[in-house]
């Protein structure tokens, strides 16, 4: 059995893991500052789904995460799990500094919390942006990755090096998680499947960019969490792993499944490409699989029913 503690407990992802984790017999607990990027309805909803399953979650910023530090000795925690971030590439290029505060020096805390923490392990989320525009596709986790395309994926390849300085300097385990275009039930606002499916259910234009051309990595969240866990579970001392469905998809066949889940057409308005946004993305799947037996199982199709299902009835939709 596995103690686990999560921030960012309240978030897409973490919700999810922490559900999961939950229902195999694990201890969890986690944090949340519930911030207002998105409605902070959306988090008090989920932290409330994990509370009834007796999940323990608090209201705390990552930055005072270390005030957590004799509770997690106390209870023997084995395990972090680093979901507390600054989402978002297009928020960046209005507020950067929200990203410098929580996603570098929120993470500094937290590798300071383990730091002093014994036997502890760490997993945390890194970002397929981490790759930029010049990467191959697919990307692999053997390419460069010194040439972000935003500050947001800057912050994350700042993630990786400073996990393994630390995990050099200290020893403690460090596993990042490289996620590629996650989606499904519980999802973020922010994210192009639910904007777009609540505007085309109703019936407002939806804004796609670069004139359509853009390609995706979908990567439905159980799958997500399927791989999470397997990085928990691993003794892997020091790695970051791609983990996505290895499936490249026009972003425009992503339209045409919501079209058909919500049963309208979409208004859909071209527009330029936006500052910060890659053309591609898509995960080469080979070290996931090998190393923590990773095997996404969830067509884009049958993910996205899923999602609308969960929206529509969650936003009542028509």
């Amino acid at each position: 059995m596995k103690k686990v503690f999560i921030t960012g407990i309240a978030g897409f992802i973490g919700f999810h893991l922490a559900k999961a984790l939950q229902e195999r017999g694990d201890v969890v607990a986690g944090c949340d500052d519930f911030n207002d990027y998105y409605p902070a309805q959306l988090k008090y909803d989920r932290a409330e789904i994990l509370q009834n399953m007796g999940v323990d979650v608090r209201e705390a910023d990552i930055l005072q995460i270390r005030s957590l530090e004799s509770f997690l000795k106390k209870e023997g925690f084995t395990h972090i799990v680093n979901f507390a971030a600054q989402a978002g590439v297009r928020y960046s290029l209005v507020n950067p500094q929200a990203y410098v505060k929580t996603n570098i020096d929120g993470f500094l805390e937290v590798l300071e919390l383990c730091r002093n923490l014994p036997d502890i392990s760490l997993v945390y989320a890194s970002s397929s942006s981490v790759y930029g525009e010049d990467g191959s596709s697919p990307s692999s986790e053997k390419d460069l990755v010194g040439s972000p395309s935003s500050l947001y994926a800057a912050s994350k390849i700042a993630n990786e090096v400073m996990a393994h300085s630390y995990h050099h300097l200290f020893g403690f385990q460090t596993i990042g998680l490289r996620f590629f275009t996650v989606y499904g039930p519980w999802g973020r606002p922010d994210m192009a499947l639910y904007s777009f499916a609540q505007a085309i259910a109703k019936g407002d234009p939806i804004e796609v960019f670069n004139h359509g051309k853009m390609q995706r990595d979908f990567t439905y969240v159980d799958d997500i969490v399927q791989g999470s866990i397997a990085a928990i579970d691993s003794h892997i001392p020091c790695e970051v792993f791609n983990l996505g469905s290895g499936a490249l998809v026009e972003l425009k066949e992503s339209i045409q499944y919501l079209e058909e889940f919500l049963g309208k057409k979409a208004n859909i308005v071209y527009k330029p490409m936006q500052l910060g946004d890659v053309t591609s993305s898509c995960a080469d799947l080979t070290k996931a699989k090998d190393l923590l037996g990773y095997n996404p199982k969830t067509s884009l199709k049958e993910g996205t029913k899923h999602f609308i299902d969960w929206i529509v009835d969650y936003h009542e939709l028509a």
